[in-house]
């Protein structure tokens, strides 16, 4: 009974806080820049960062106007630094209004995470990159207004990654359509574009390119220009929560995606009602329509009826210790249970010098966070203090982040989003470090998990519940179909909660999705079914786990625990043993080991990180009597 308990415990784990196939890293990535302030792009620092997991990486940087590659190669948990020649910045710095090709098109042979740096004396931005498996065809455009004393305008960049793409903005085709693989259209108003929303044939990279924001702060404002990679509609959800950075007071801009939304609860978020463009109503709220908040030193919890989008905005007063920055917020459903970042280094004469991770997490657990340094073993995090927002039941963490060299890990098994800020005297950069990229307009789940972690994560109930979440769906029947390897499971047609018993084996699940529109769309996982035995366990003196606690182990001198792990991580640190809650050091990473033990009862613990990341605690109680042996004095 106790194996079946271990068994459900590890999948539920992987499965609520997979990495999944959709996140934040990937293998293939475009990126663009737009004008900033009013420099040329000699006056700055472009910075690529690429951070590796848990293996050597090797990859191409190719810049599409100059026909030229660059190769890198990455040690596991290590960072690689590209900064760009004069020709390649003049090659990817958008200005004027029109398609060019001015993208970089980055490829590895495993998954990294991307980020990149736009920065110079007292202004700095940056974003993360999404991976080609992230990117979609709608996106909304969530910026500021542009400075308006001076001519500056807001702006966006979308980069096309297949050729034949057709863009549209509000509907209407962009000229020169349509455009190919690493060719782009950049866009600019001088007015702010909160709300346009712009739409491709193929899935596209969308990236918002403010040239220089005026952000109020009180009752002044700093300028800045904005710059940070958008997730498409696709992504977006309704529950979020927004942490604060400890520098600034922020903002946050909450978008409609469609007719009738409402934003039922609003915890820690004061309606701004003087913003230009900006609803003053959390009601009725037609898509592409927007509110803006003010948002309180715990952080903001925001639910919505139907799918919103959401960016913060750090803040600053002028000649301070920050400027404007913008910052992608995900939805809670995007949470993860690791990811990996490096903070920047600028390379050029720069005021930023402090540099944080914003970590977000379910409260409960919040105290099981970790984070490895490189190849370092996973420690509590250090430099900050929790900070608690109740209505959300979720806590946040600013550490500081000063190694220049490693990758940072951050985990938690019950999931959680990174965000990334650095300060310094006039400047700052804010930016979504890591989190999943999953469908949630139109998402299936089994047994709670994502349709697109299914793959990922097999289970070992042979009993699946699926469920549907679907925005949008046609009210007529027929409008929600369920296929199993291809042929219709008929019992489960507009069903949004069905189950079904299956046999060990793979099967492809395919959700078939009608909606209001008379739209279809059809969403697809693969389940795969295990018989789970015992591949994972302990044994001590060759008593398995789970037999001790109705065992008692004689023994002369010490007691011989052996494990057998399939799947075990190769990085030390990957197998750790407890005794009554201390762990064993020189048991650490070993398969066999023994120990001297007296009469007691001990609790034995062992844990396991596996080759997915994902980790497991298998525990049992151990009774340890001593072997005495009689011997009679015989006197001759």
């Amino acid at each position: 009974m106790k194996r079946i308990f271990i068994s459900f415990i590890a999948i539920f784990l992987l499965g609520i806080a997979s990495i999944g196939a959709q996140t934040t890293e990937g293998t293939e990535f475009w990126v663009t820049f737009g004008q900033n302030f009013s420099l040329t792009p000699l006056g700055y620092d472009f910075q690529i960062r690429i951070v590796s997991s848990h293996a050597s990486t090797e990859g191409t940087i190719y810049f599409t106007n100059l026909n030229e590659s660059k190769t890198f190669s990455v040690g596991a948990h290590e960072v690689y630094t590209y900064t760009l020649t004069n020709d390649q910045k003049l090659a990817v710095y958008n200005i004027t209004m029109g398609i060019t090709d001015y993208s970089v098109h980055i490829t590895s042979n495993k998954p990294v995470a991307v980020y990149v740096l736009c920065t110079t004396g007292f202004l700095g931005e940056a974003t993360n990159i999404l991976p080609v498996t992230a990117l979609d065809t709608a996106y909304y455009q969530i910026s500021y207004s542009p400075f308006a004393p001076i001519a500056y305008n807001d702006a966006y960049a979308v980069v096309a990654t297949e050729n034949n793409t057709n863009i549209y903005h509000n509907g209407t085709i962009l000229p020169g359509m349509p455009i190919h693989a690493g060719q782009l259209y950049y866009r600019t108003l001088n007015s702010d574009m909160t709300g346009s929303y712009i739409t491709a044939n193929h899935p596209v990279a969308f990236f918002a390119l403010n040239q220089f924001a005026a952000i109020p702060f009180d009752n002044n404002d700093a300028r800045s220009g904005l710059m940070q990679q958008l997730a498409p509609v696709s992504t977006w959800g309704k529950n979020f929560f927004v942490p604060v950075s400890h520098i600034t007071s922020d903002r946050v801009r909450i978008v409609a995606s469609q007719n009738n939304t409402n934003i039922k609860t609003l915890t820690g978020g004061v309606m701004q009602t003087d913003v230009p463009g900006a609803q003053t109503t959390l009601t009725n709220l037609q898509k592409g329509e927007f509110v803006e908040l003010k948002i309180s030193e715990t952080g903001c919890y925001i639910e919505a009826n139907k799918s919103v989008g959401v960016c913060s905005y750090l803040t600053s007063e002028f000649l301070s210790i920050s400027s404007p920055a913008q910052c992608w917020i995900p939805a809670l459903e995007q949470k993860v249970s690791y990811t990996l970042i490096a903070p920047f280094i600028p390379n050029f004469p720069t005021s930023l010098n402090t540099h944080h991770a914003l970590v977000c997490t379910p409260t409960a657990t919040k105290d099981n966070t970790t984070v490895s340094v490189g190849d370092a073993p996973p420690t509590a995090l250090t430099g900050g203090s929790w900070i608690e927002n109740v209505a959300a039941q979720m806590s946040f963490y600013t550490m500081p982040l000063t190694n220049e060299t490693a990758a940072y890990t951050f985990s938690n098994q019950k999931g959680l989003i990174i965000l990334c800020y650095g300060g310094g005297f006039n400047a700052s950069y804010y930016y979504l470090a890591g989190s999943a990229m999953r469908d949630l307009d139109a998402a299936f789940y089994a047994n709670d998990v994502h349709f697109q972690d299914l793959e990922e994560n097999p289970f070992c109930e042979h009993e699946v519940l699926f469920r549907a979440e679907i925005d949008g769906l046609h009210p007529d029947p027929e409008s929600l179909k369920w296929f199993i390897d291809g042929v219709e499971e008929i019992p489960a047609r507009d069903q949004l909660e069905w189950s079904k018993t299956f046999a060990t084996g793979e099967y492809e699940i395919t959700m078939w999705v009608r909606y209001e529109t008379n739209e279809t769309v059809s969403k697809t996982g693969i389940l795969k079914i295990e018989s789970c035995g015992t591949s994972t366990g302990f044994y001590a003196n060759d008593v398995y786990y789970e037999d001790l606690p109705n065992t008692t182990i004689c023994t002369k001198n010490v007691v011989n625990f052996r494990a057998e792990i399939e799947g075990i991580n190769p990085n030390p640190g990957s197998l750790k043993w407890y005794i009554d809650g201390v762990e064993e050091i020189p048991a650490q990473d070993q398969l066999q080991w023994s120990k001297e033990l007296p009469t007691g009862t001990y609790n034995i613990k062992m844990w396991v990180l596996f080759e997915n990341n994902q980790d497991i605690i298998i525990e049992s109680t151990l009774k340890v009597e001593l072997f005495w042996v009689k011997i009679r004095n015989i006197q001759h």
